[in-house]
């Protein structure tokens, strides 16, 4: 039966691209996912797997009641998500955060699309636009578009492209951490109370690891990429650093909420280092994205106490991320105006984050297949978090000023009557999953 429907290409096997392959698949409909890795590689990923995860390997917050990143995971789980799926299956302590395994992530994804017998996956770029027989096409390449596509992509649509910046923390062995000096606890004892390793400064140790950040070597730009602003969830250590002496201490190095057993003084700064796979052999830097050059990294790093004779797994890097100025160029339906065969989906639609980035391959993977079977598609209510984020690149933000954006609660429409500040955003996910629920079965 699956047949009698045309394939939908998608471009990009990134978390976008193989949740909206999933997602197309399992509404019956045959799906060819591109994928360009390993034909042509990035700077930036290490592996062929499909939705590798290049920077953190942090879904961040699961707490549906009261987070709104906690609500799309929630909303995407009611949604058969793969990505959420395989989380699930690769996850490792974080506190109350959804962290995982990150190759056994990829892994798994990969293996499920492999295997579903109406996904074909084909390895190799596509340059230019894609052909005019395409006619049901979803774009997920992410934030390391080829060049080839994305100047064919920013012609048609009339656009100067928008472009900043993403940073990667380095990852360390756990073996080769102090543990005289570092200890297990999470903030607050949040989750398991010991899902984090925190190394302590104190007051003077501190102000030199500014100081070096300040004067560091950093990684020199091309002339085109001077101007490139950074993406404020994204931003180099050493950048923060350079807001101000404090900005760290009040940012992922601050103390609070965190005891250090091994000293009487409460330490003036703490870096925390957050399990990175399932074997809990590595750890990734919270909040440490940089652009130091590596030399410098390993001098600087090691000077915090816990990590003198720290062994790197991967040092930090620097990567291009562009968008599209997706309010004025997409449709409320995340199709291009100008051609609205394409459809858009993941960061290059100006969403950020892991979870929003799948989220919109997940919305993208539906429409697209509602289409194929001669439906149209509705978009979710902009009270889900879905349909918040949705109504936000497609005409809620501001041309002129648009920026990569994460679910929030700012993007959602306001409660109806007097709700108490404290329960505002436990009322407003409430709300949104009563909402997609209506919202699902009048899809089926």
């Amino acid at each position: 039966m699956a047949n009698e429907f045309k394939e939908i290409h998608i471009v990009g096997g990134g978390l976008a691209g193989s949740e909206a392959a999933w997602q197309a698949a399992q509404q019956g409909v045959p799906v060819v996912l591109h994928e360009m890795r390993p034909v042509r590689k990035t700077d930036a990923h290490h592996t062929d797997h499909l939705a590798e995860l290049v920077c953190s390997n942090s879904f961040r917050s699961d707490d549906y009641e009261n987070n709104a990143v906690g609500l799309l995971h929630e909303e995407m789980r009611r949604m058969d998500s793969l990505i959420m799926q395989a989380a699930a299956k690769h996850k490792v302590p974080a506190g109350s955060a959804l962290a995982v395994d990150r190759d056994g992530f990829s892994e798994e994804v990969t293996k499920t699309l492999e295997a579903h017998p109406l996904i074909t996956i084909e390895r190799g770029e596509i340059e230019g636009l894609p052909p005019q027989e395409w006619d049901n096409v979803i774009v997920a390449t992410g934030p390391l578009t080829s060049p080839a596509l994305s100047k064919a992509v920013l012609e048609l649509c009339g656009e100067d492209a928008l472009a900043f910046f993403d940073a990667i923390a380095p990852i360390i062995y756990k073996e080769s951490i102090d543990f005289g000096t570092a200890w297990f606890q999470s903030r607050y004892d949040k989750g398991d109370g010991a899902d984090y390793i925190n190394l302590p400064m104190t007051k003077a140790q501190y102000e030199e690891f500014v100081h070096d950040l300040n004067t560091g070597e950093k990684t020199d730009f091309k002339e085109w990429e001077k101007d490139t602003p950074y993406f404020e969830g994204c931003m180099p250590i050493e950048v923060m650093a350079e807001r101000g002496p404090e900005t760290l201490r009040f940012g992922p190095m601050k103390p609070v909420g965190l005891t250090c057993p091994h000293w009487d003084e409460k330490p003036y700064a703490v870096v925390q280092l957050r399990q990175d796979n399932k074997l809990g052999t590595l750890y990734n830097m919270v909040g440490f994205q940089t652009k130091l050059k590596y030399a410098e990294q390993t001098r600087i790093f090691k000077k915090i106490p816990g990590l003198e004779n720290a062994q790197f797994a991967r040092l930090g890097g620097l990567h291009r991320n562009t968008f599209l100025n997706s309010p004025k160029v997409l449709d409320g339906l995340m199709r291009m105006k100008a051609d609205t065969r394409l459809r858009f989906a993941g960061q290059i639609t100006g969403v950020e984050g892991y979870v929003e980035s799948a989220a919109m391959g997940l919305m993208a993977g539906r429409m697209a297949a509602t289409e194929r079977k001669g439906g149209t598609p509705t978009p979710p209510p902009a009270t889900t978090a879905f349909g918040a984020l949705i109504s936000h690149i497609t005409g809620g933000a501001d041309a002129k000023t648009f920026q990569p954006m994460n679910v929030n609660f700012g993007l959602f429409p306001p409660l109806e009557g007097r709700v108490h500040r404290k329960e505002r955003k436990s009322a407003m996910s409430r709300r949104a999953l009563d909402e997609l629920t209506s919202w699902i079965s009048e899809l089926s």
